[in-house]
């Protein structure tokens, strides 16, 4: 059952909701730079599988991060572009290749569950939580887990 109380009157974050594989992500939308369509990857000759490529975005020089990959899940159907999402860490750009970028979600702190004991362990991994929406689980996304590791595959 969803409470709905005023914003007011608790914490509330936004969200910018994310599908990978049919499930939801949401991301912090503090850490959120750019919601963009990724063109022109280069590929980094022996870089990790994760790593797509980059690309200039902007004049910023953008690592493009496959998160299919990186969660260990299928690679993406060929027919359908990815979406990217820009964040910034540690004073580099990533764009982070996701299926599909939803809208703007925002969702009281209280109502944010930690990852349940059934939660697929690549997702548990990187995950701050969960929120239950109606028919769907949003799993929050960690950035500095997301990106902190990227030279150790994250794996079940």
């Amino acid at each position: 059952m969803t409470r709905h109380t005023p914003v007011g009157a608790e914490c509330v974050t936004e969200y910018v909701t994310v599908v990978l594989d049919g499930q939801w992500f949401g991301l912090p939308i503090a850490r959120v730079q750019d919601v963009f369509m990724p063109e022109l990857l280069t590929r980094v000759p022996l870089s990790e599988p994760e790593i797509a490529g980059v690309l200039n975005l902007r004049g910023r020089i953008v690592t493009a991060v496959d998160l299919r990959c990186r969660l260990g899940l299928s690679p993406r159907q060929h027919g359908l572009p990815p979406m990217a999402v820009g964040i910034e860490w540690r004073g580099e750009s990533y764009g982070l290749l996701v299926d599909a970028v939803g809208g703007v979600i925002k969702l009281a702190d209280s109502g944010r569950e930690p990852n349940p004991v059934n939660l697929d362990a690549k997702f548990a991994r990187v995950s701050v939580g969960v929120h239950r929406l109606d028919a769907r689980l949003v799993v929050v996304l960690d950035v500095e887990q997301v990106l902190g590791s990227a030279a150790e595959p994250i794996a079940a």
